[in-house]
């Protein structure tokens, strides 16, 4: 199990910038696929952005691709999701979530990831 906590959340104006941060703690933080979801208001929780263990390869759901960022420090045990161009519909609680398993067929699915964060609220104002 490994513990992980958010932050950097906050209100920003449409257009805007912020970086989210997930610190872990407990098992080797590099032994985990890393993930971001979001919940809005009013809605099922959302697969953002996935990361690979050495952070080679990273994953994006459509409404974010091109202007989120996923990132990882395993010297820091630290998950950062950069956001940029944020919109109003970005609002939403976000998670971050660590899987442990060495294969999945979808890693957008909810259900894979053990370990989840408190979120971090995120409210972009038009």
């Amino acid at each position: 199990q490994v513990q992980l906590v958010e932050s950097g959340g906050g209100l920003v104006q449409a257009g805007g910038s912020l970086r989210l941060s997930c610190a872990a703690s407990g098992r080797p933080f590099s032994a985990y696929y890393m993930s971001w979801f979001r919940r809005a208001p009013g809605k099922e929780r959302r697969f953002v952005a996935g990361i690979t263990w050495t952070g080679t390869d990273t994953f994006y759901a459509d409404p974010v691709q091109g202007r989120f960022t996923i990132s990882r420090d395993n010297a820091k045990n630290t998950v950062y999701l950069q956001m940029s161009s944020l919109k109003p519909e970005d609002t939403a609680v976000y998670y971050c979530a660590a899987d442990g398993a060495a294969w999945r067929a979808d890693r957008g699915r909810e259900a894979n990831y053990n370990d989840w964060g408190q979120g971090t609220q995120v409210t972009v104002s038009s």
